[in-house]
């Protein structure tokens, strides 16, 4: 059964200096996740496998849970400071109408902005990533016309998505995401930023809640992914769609799916030539 998740409010914190990532073959479960101290950070599930975060060297503790452990194997180990790893420096910066500040930066400056509160913890999601980015500026293209009162976010990361459409006017947005760390720091940030009454965090596979019902669907999400959303009977009952996490060849696939159904594309971002995000309707 698919349940929301609850967490006890967290006081911001300083980020991270170094992450030490272990590598293991096989899902660690979250009995073993209790015995991993207190430098343990989260365990980032991929399918079968399980990475395990750490703030310090812990190589030995793990090899320990490996070896009581017969599903588990560990593969590898990986060093990263905690900037290279969300990929450049956590610091307030301006995306379009958005402001987006970590709580360790908060202050009273940016007043005219719409400020975002974001921990990103070790997930990605700090809109440093083009994706992430060009799907905020989706958000404020389509609100400057329509204001949505449901608003579904597939695969929601951090949940910075989710967070922007509630200020921006959005009454009410379910945030879902497979992966339990994600859920985590999403349910954080929504507390952070005082939204927990108007998002709802839930931790699932994104193709089983499409026919929830929604003005806006939101998806920065595997390509794979977005193609059995779109083939899904409630994609076209959506008015509008953001579609992003894609790669130049996968944009162009998608582009065919969608020129199947009654819908029209609005506008598209390109980074580099490399990512793209597709704003479109569901033309009635």
């Amino acid at each position: 059964m698919l349940n929301t998740l609850k967490i006890d409010h967290t006081v911001a914190r300083i980020p991270y200096q170094d992450l030490y990532i272990y590598y293991l073959e096989g899902p660690l479960n979250r009995e073993e996740e209790t015995l991993l101290g207190p430098d343990f950070l989260g365990n980032w599930i991929e399918e079968d496998s399980s990475f395990l975060f750490f703030s310090r060297p812990s190589k030995g503790l793990v090899q320990r849970i490996v070896d009581k452990d017969k599903r588990l194997r560990l593969m590898d180990e990986f060093y990263f400071t905690y900037e290279e790893w969300l990929g450049g420096k956590i610091k307030p910066h301006k995306v379009s109408r958005f402001l987006i500040v970590p709580p360790w930066k908060d202050s009273q400056e940016g007043d005219e902005e719409i400020k975002i509160l974001l921990d990103p913890g070790v997930v990605f999601g700090t809109s440093l990533h083009p994706t992430t980015r060009d799907c905020l500026l989706a958000l404020v293209k389509i609100y400057e016309k329509y204001q949505f009162h449901r608003v579904l976010d597939l695969g929601t990361g951090t949940g910075i998505l989710a967070i922007g459409a509630a200020l921006l006017g959005s009454g009410r947005i379910l945030a879902v995401d497979i992966n339990p760390l994600a859920v985590r720091t999403a349910l954080l940030n929504v507390r952070l930023n005082g939204l927990e009454k108007r998002i709802e965090v839930r931790e699932g596979l994104a193709e089983n809640f499409i026919d929830y019902y929604s003005d806006l669907l939101i998806a920065n999400i595997h390509y794979d992914i977005i193609l059995e959303l779109i083939k899904g009977d409630g994609f076209v009952k959506k008015k509008y769609f953001i579609l992003s996490g894609l790669m130049r060849n996968q944009a162009r696939d998608i582009r065919l799916q969608l020129s199947k159904y009654p819908v029209e594309i609005i506008h598209e971002w390109g980074h580099d030539i490399i990512w793209h995000t597709i704003l479109g309707r569901v033309v009635s």
